[in-house]
């Protein structure tokens, strides 16, 4: 789809031409007698519509107006988040219809700030995405432009740029985790990260079996033992920022397939399985963003693409491996397998001295259960990293929550015949896999997010969510803030308050 800026007033906006005319009606709107003014104020008098975000009220061909469809939508207080609501509401109506070219209009919107332009995008995006690539004849989506009117692009611009950078990194990682595994195996995403290697400031490197043999990283081999598919561990960089700058590092679970291995799934639903790669797709996706933003900041990103598989090469309960960090797993569980390939990929990424690592997982339904598909599980060893996390989720509106990392915790995760286990009990189990991947994190910054519950819609809206992407992006822009102030004034006190990560453990 392709998105376009322009400055125009609620009177201009009469005599634009569109296949459909969004307007966004606030609180206290009143009439400043253009015919869109006129209609609005007569609805809301009438009570014909509310400026409760998401009440729409639609006309067709009205006079005065040269757009085909009106589409008047209460958005409250005009946050990102009434936004949102509002464009997800008016894009519904529009849905049956052949509209191919709509306005979107912001110029109701009293100080419209950059962050609510970036939102309307987003949500027109999301709204009309649609995936297409294994359909023998795929129903395109017949909306092609969507032009968002506002009073000032000057004030705009930045918002609507951060928007079309994080659309981009959305729908690559909606793509590939909307692919069926026969799509999307670990070689086909290394061929993605290969393609994001063309992109400015992005290199992709590649390793293959054999050199993860070489690294030492035993327990992700033991993972990808049981399938003929070759694992991938991918290696991605964004340099934008000084040489000697300390990288952010996200890393990002592979898991192309996951059917649990010999402790094999139920056959219901396992087909939601190729959704386990989500933590990879995102990240993916958060490179897409970097592509096209080009924030001052060096990122790396780390992904172990494998699939996990029953074989008679596959491990088996009981099975004791060793990680590249040389502690001994004890491999009571094959479905407990993400955080086996997340342990040795978590030691990998100390040698690059980070300043912040963040692996993104599907890694327990336990999340699924404490949080459902509101906000992603939050885990960290660092309380201005989580702070930052936070913020950026509130910011992005892609939620989380901070879980608890209680050394109790890990008392479930001992075992007489390693130095751990790979699954505690039953009770606490997200919490007790964050404990697990915690014990590889010790040198550096780190936090956990788990996305079983967020990563993926299932029912009859089945489909990837291209979260956390937005919460990623956000954080790791956030990050370039952080860095400009240090340099700047080093001890200088902010008036808005941005936590810096330092290696305080919590």
């Amino acid at each position: 789809m392709n998105f376009e800026l322009k400055t125009l007033s609620l009177t201009l906006v009469c005599n634009e031409k569109a296949d459909a005319l969004i307007v966004l009606i606030p609180e206290g709107f009143t009439a400043s007698g253009d015919v869109l003014s006129t209609l609005g104020a007569l609805a809301l008098k009438s009570g014909d519509l509310e400026v409760k975000p998401g009440t729409v009220l639609s006309a067709y061909r009205m006079p005065g107006l040269l757009a085909t469809r009106v589409v008047l939508v209460g958005v409250g207080d005009a946050s990102p988040k009434n936004i949102r609501t509002a464009i997800n509401a008016s894009m519904g109506v529009l849905k049956l219809s052949n509209a191919r070219h709509c306005l979107v209009c912001l110029s109701a919107l009293v100080n419209l700030q950059p962050d609510a332009v970036c939102a309307a995008v987003v949500a027109c995006a999301e709204s009309s995405y649609a995936y297409t690539t294994t359909k023998s004849k795929p129903v395109v989506a017949k909306l092609e432009k969507v032009m968002i009117a506002v009073n000032s692009v000057v004030h705009a611009q930045a918002g609507f740029n951060k928007a079309i950078g994080l659309v981009k990194g959305i729908e690559l990682a909606k793509e590939w985790a909307n692919r069926p595994a026969n799509h999307a195996t670990p070689s086909l995403l290394a061929g993605a990260a290969k393609e994001l290697g063309k992109l400015r400031r992005i290199k992709a490197e590649v390793l293959g079996p054999k050199d993860v043999e070489k690294l030492g990283m035993g327990a992700f081999l033991a993972v990808a033992q049981g399938s003929a598919e070759p694992l991938r561990f991918i290696v991605l960089r964004y340099d934008g920022g000084a040489k000697d700058e300390a990288p952010v590092v996200l890393v990002g679970k592979g898991i192309t397939f996951d059917t649990g291995g010999i402790s094999i799934k139920p056959a219901a639903e396992m087909d939601e399985m190729k959704f386990d790669m989500c933590g990879a797709a995102s990240v993916l996706g958060a490179f897409r963003s970097l592509a096209e933003l080009q924030p001052t900041l060096n990122v790396i990103g780390l992904i172990p693409a494998c699939e996990n598989m029953p074989s008679d090469k596959a491990i088996k309960p009981g099975d004791v491996v060793t990680s590249m960090s040389g502690q001994t797993i004890e491999i009571l569980n094959t479905d407990a397998e993400g955080r086996l390939v997340l342990c040795d990929v978590l030691t990998y990424a100390a040698q690059f001295k980070p300043r912040a690592v963040v692996d993104i997982a599907t890694l327990t339904g336990a999340c699924v259960v404490a949080l459902g598909g509101v906000r992603s599980g939050l885990f960290s060893n660092n309380e201005a990293l989580a702070e930052s996390l936070i913020r950026a989720g509130d910011d992005s509106l892609d939620l989380c929550w901070r879980m608890p990392l209680d050394d109790e915790y890990a008392e479930g995760l001992k075992t007489n015949f390693a130095d751990v286990a790979n699954i505690g009990g039953r009770a606490g189990g997200a919490v007790t896999a964050a404990k697990f991947l915690q014990r590889f994190a010790s040198d550096f910054p780190w936090a956990h997010l788990d996305i079983a519950g967020t990563a993926w819609k299932g029912g009859v809206a089945k489909g990837a969510t291209g979260r956390p992407v937005s919460l990623l992006v956000e954080f790791l822009l956030s990050q370039v803030a952080t860095s400009a102030q240090t340099n700047a004034a080093p001890n200088a006190k902010s008036g808005k308050r941005r936590a810096t990560l330092d290696k305080t453990q919590a």
